[in-house]
C-alpha cells in the first residue's frame, strides 16, 4: 500500500510540474493536468499536494481571468498550507490573490500581498518567484506614476530571473520596461529591449508571453507612425490571447489598437472595436479597460461633433474611474512614503542576514585563504621578477633606439606586457574574485589596440594553419576611454580559447556599434571560431572557474579552464555579461556588449623627467643582480646615486651607518625579507627612521600584509612603471 501511495504521490508531482511548464503554450492543458493532480492527491489524502494542486489551479484561473474561482481555490490552499506551516506554499497562494487584486484594479491590496510574498521568497532565496513578484510590483508602481520604482522593480525582476536561469521570466520583465522607455521617448532603447524579449520567447516557445512581447512592439511601431506593422502586431497578439484565453492582455490589445485607429482617422473601425472591448471587459470585470475605452469613445464622439454620445461616455468614464480609485487605493497613495520605508527596512534586514552569512563563510574559509595568499605571494614574485628585467630593459632601449629599432622595441614591450597579462590571469583571479579589482579607464586609440591584440595572436593562429581576422564596424570611433589591460585580457583569453579548440578554418573578431547616446557608444564584441563547439548541456558551466567541458577537452588542448572564468568576471566588472552560442562540431560564438565613453586623442608622448631628483641618494635592497643593475641605471638617468644591499640584513646594516633620501626595498630576499628589514629600520634609532621607504616588489599580495603595510610610504609593483616611480620619489621629497 505504501508503495502504491508513493507512486501516486510521484504521479501528482509529475502532473503539477508538467502543468506549470506548459502554462506558456497551452493554458487549458495546464488546468486539466492540475485538476487530475487534485483528484489524485485527494485520493491519497496528501494534504501538501492537495494545497499545491489547488494553488496551481488558482494560478491558471487567475491568468485566464476567472477571478472568483481563483480566489476560492487560493483561500482553500492557504488553509492547507497553514496547517502544514508551509510558508512558501502560503506565499504561492497569496501571489495568486495579489494577481486578482491588481488585475481588477485593487492596487492597494495587490501591493500588500505582493510585498508579503516577496519577503517569504527572499527568505528562501527563491529567485524564480522573486522575479514574478518583482515584475508584478513594477506594474503597480507604474499605475501609481512612480516610474523610478517601476524601473527598479523590473530590473530587479530581470536580475532574479537570470539568477534562476529562467529566460521566460527575464523576457517578461523586458515587456513593461520597454513600455516605460517608450513613454520617456527612448525609442531605440525600447525597441532593442522588446526585440530581445521576442527573440527569447521564440527560443523558449512561450506562446502566451510572445503575445505580450508582440503587443509591446506594436506600441512602438504605432508611436513612430509605422501603422501597418503596428496593426499586424496588434492583430497577432489578439489572436494569441484569444487562443490562450488571456483576458487582460486581450483587453489591452483591443484598447491600444482602437487608439491607433483614432490616430489614423479610421473612427468607425475604432468605435466598433471599442464597443466589443467594453462588452468583453464588463463580462470579465476588467474595469481599467472599460473606463479607458469609454474615455476614448468620448474623444471620438467629441471629434465627430456628437455632444450627446460624448457626454454619455465621459460620465461613464468618470463614474468607473471613481470606482477604481477607491478608498483603499487613495489610502495607499497617501501613505506611499510609509510603504517605501517598510520596503527599505526589509532590504536592510536582508542585508544583515546576508552579512551574517558572509561572515560565517569567511570564518570557514580563513585557513584556506592563508594558504592561497602564501601561494600567490610566491608565484607572483618568482614569475614577475624576471619579467621586470625584460620590460625595464625595453624601456631603457626605447630612449636610445632609432625609428626602425623603436618599432622592434615596441613589439618587444607589447609582447612582454602581453605575457604579463597571461600571468595575471592566474595572479589576479583572487583579486577579481574578492571584488578588489576596478576599471582604470584612460583615453585609448581603440583601433590601434585591436590591431595590437590581433598581431599578438596572429602567429599562434598561423602555427595551426588558421586565419585570424579582425572586422571593425566603420561607424566605430577611433578613441574611447577604457582600461586597455582588461580589454586585452578579455579578448586575449577569448581568442586564445578559440584558437585552442579550432583545428581548421578561422577565428574572427567582430566589433560593431549597436547603439549610441550623447557621450557613449555601445559596442558588440564577437569572437567566432569554426572549432569543435560545445554541447548544450555544458554551456551553463563553461564560464565557471577551473571548468572545461568533457565534450571539448583533450590532452592536446589542455589548459586550466581559468580563462573564460576571468573573461566573465572582467565583463561583469564593466557592467555587462558574456554569452555563448555553440553547436557541437560547428564552432562557437562568444559575445558581449560594452558601453564605452567616446574620447579625444590622448597625448602619447613619452614622459619627460626633470632634474628635480638630482643629487638625491637611494639605498636599494635587491637580491636579483639584473634587476639591481637595471634599477640603478634608471635612477642614474635621473642623477640619483645608489648604494646596493643584496639582502635584508645588509640593508639594515647600511641604513644604520648612513642617511639616505630614499630606501627602495625588495620584499622577497634571502637572510631577511623586506618586511622585517623595514621594521628594523623603523624601530631603530638610526639615521633613516623617517626616510621614505618604498616596497619595490613583484608580489601582488604584499600591500595587503596589514601587519607591515604601515611601515612603508608606498608599494610599487614590478615590472616598474617609470612615471609612477618618479612621481612617488618627487611626492616624498
Amino acid at each position: 500500500m505504501n508503495m502504491v501511495a508513493e507512486e501516486n504521490k510521484q504521479q501528482v508531482i509529475s502532473l503539477l510540474n508538467e502543468a506549470y511548464t506548459c502554462r506558456t503554450s497551452n493554458l487549458n492543458q495546464s488546468s486539466q493536468l492540475a485538476k487530475k493532480a487534485l483528484v489524485l492527491s485527494r485520493k491519497i489524502n496528501d494534504r501538501a499536494l492537495i494545497g499545491k494542486s489547488l494553488s496551481e489551479l488558482a494560478l491558471f484561473s487567475m491568468i485566464k481571468g476567472e477571478h472568483n474561482r481563483s480566489m476560492s481555490m487560493s483561500e482553500k490552499a492557504i488553509k492547507y498550507f497553514e496547517e502544514l506551516n508551509d510558508e512558501r506554499g502560503i506565499a504561492d497562494a497569496k501571489y495568486n490573490i495579489a494577481g486578482i487584486y491588481y488585475k481588477t484594479d485593487n492596487f492597494h491590496l495587490g501591493l500588500v500581498y505582493l510585498t508579503d510574498c516577496l519577503a517569504t521568497y527572499r527568505k528562501f532565496n527563491d529567485h524564480h518567484n522573486q522575479a514574478r513578484v518583482q515584475k508584478s510590483l513594477g506594474t503597480i508602481y507604474e499605475y501609481f506614476g512612480d516610474q523610478k520604482k517601476a524601473v527598479q522593480s523590473y530590473e530587479d525582476a530581470i536580475e532574479s530571473a537570470r539568477k534562476a536561469g529562467d529566460s521566460n521570466l527575464e523576457s517578461n520583465a523586458y515587456n513593461p520596461l520597454s513600455g516605460i522607455y517608450l513613454k520617456q521617448g527612448k525609442i531605440e532603447k525600447a525597441l532593442g529591449i522588446i526585440d530581445r524579449a521576442i527573440a527569447m520567447k521564440k527560443q523558449t516557445g512561450d506562446i502566451r508571453g510572445m503575445a505580450f512581447s508582440i503587443y509591446g512592439r506594436a506600441k512602438i511601431y504605432a508611436k513612430i507612425k509605422q501603422f501597418e506593422k503596428a496593426e499586424n502586431d496588434y492583430n497577432e497578439a489578439i489572436a494569441i490571447h484569444q487562443q490562450m484565453g488571456e483576458r487582460l492582455g486581450l483587453g489591452m490589445a483591443y484598447h491600444k489598437l482602437s487608439r491607433m485607429y483614432v490616430e489614423m482617422g479610421q473612427l468607425q473601425k475604432a468605435k466598433t472595436l471599442l464597443q466589443a472591448a467594453i462588452k468583453f471587459s464588463r463580462l470579465y470585470n476588467i474595469v481599467i479597460i472599460t473606463f479607458k475605452c469609454n474615455y476614448l469613445l468620448y474623444q471620438i464622439y467629441k471629434q465627430e461633433n456628437n455632444p450627446i454620445e460624448a457626454l454619455e461616455h465621459l460620465e461613464l468614464y468618470l463614474k468607473q474611474k471613481e470606482a477604481v480609485i477607491n478608498t483603499q487605493t487613495l489610502k495607499v497613495i497617501e501613505n506611499y512614503e510609509l510603504i517605501t520605508k517598510m520596503e527599505l527596512l526589509e532590504k536592510e534586514a536582508q542585508v544583515q542576514r546576508e552579512k551574517a552569512e558572509i561572515i560565517e563563510k569567511k570564518n570557514r574559509a580563513e585557513q584556506s585563504a592563508i594558504v592561497k595568499q602564501e601561494f600567490l605571494s610566491t608565484m607572483s614574485h618568482e614569475i614577475r621578477t624576471p619579467l621586470n628585467a625584460v620590460i625595464t630593459i625595453a624601456s631603457l632601449l626605447e630612449n636610445k633606439a632609432d625609428s626602425q629599432e623603436k618599432e622592434l622595441v615596441e613589439s618587444l614591450k607589447y609582447a612582454a606586457n602581453n605575457l604579463l597579462l597571461i600571468i595575471n590571469d592566474i595572479l589576479d583571479f583572487t583579486k577579481l574574485d574578492s571584488g578588489k579589482s576596478h576599471i582604470e579607464a584612460r583615453p585609448c586609440n581603440f583601433h590601434k589596440l585591436l590591431g595590437d591584440i590581433k598581431s599578438t595572436y596572429t602567429s599562434l593562429a598561423s602555427e595551426k594553419g588558421l586565419r585570424l581576422e579582425l572586422k571593425i564596424d566603420h561607424n566605430i570611433g577611433e578613441f574611447y576611454e577604457l582600461d586597455e589591460t582588461k580589454i586585452s585580457q578579455i579578448l586575449g583569453n577569448l581568442i586564445t580559447n578559440a584558437i585552442k579548440f579550432t583545428e581548421n578554418g578561422s577565428v574572427e573578431v567582430h566589433v560593431e556599434k549597436v547603439n549610441k547616446t550623447q557621450y557613449c557608444d555601445t559596442l558588440n564584441f564577437k569572437v567566432i571560431d569554426t572549432g569543435t563547439g560545445i554541447e548544450e548541456k555544458d554551456l551553463e558551466d563553461v564560464f565557471e572557474s577551473f571548468s572545461q567541458p568533457n565534450s571539448i577537452t583533450t590532452r592536446k588542448q589542455g589548459g586550466s579552464g581559468l580563462g573564460l572564468a576571468i573573461v566573465k568576471k572582467l565583463v561583469l566588472l564593466h557592467g555587462s555579461n558574456v554569452k555563448v552560442n555553440s553547436v557541437l562540431g560547428n564552432g562557437s560564438v562568444f559575445y558581449f556588449d560594452l558601453d564605452l565613453k567616446r574620447a579625444t586623442p590622448a597625448d602619447k608622448k613619452p614622459p619627460r623627467f626633470s632634474d628635480v631628483l638630482q643629487g638625491k641618494s637611494v639605498l636599494l635592497a635587491e637580491d636579483n643582480t639584473i634587476n639591481a643593475m637595471l634599477i640603478a641605471k634608471l635612477l642614474g638617468n635621473w642623477k640619483i646615486t645608489t648604494k646596493l644591499a643584496k639582502n635584508g640584513i645588509e640593508a639594515v646594516e647600511k641604513a644604520n651607518l648612513n642617511a639616505f633620501d630614499y630606501i627602495l626595498m625588495d620584499i622577497h630576499m634571502p637572510e631577511m625579507d623586506g618586511f622585517e628589514a623595514t621594521k628594523c629600520i623603523r624601530d631603530s634609532e638610526g639615521p633613516n627612521v623617517k626616510t621614505p621607504i618604498f616596497a619595490i616588489t613583484a608580489d601582488i599580495t604584499a600591500e595587503y600584509m596589514e601587519e607591515y603595510a604601515h611601515y612603508f610610504n608606498g608599494f610599487l609593483c614590478k615590472p616598474i612603471e617609470l612615471a609612477k616611480l618618479h612621481q612617488a620619489l618627487v611626492d616624498a621629497m
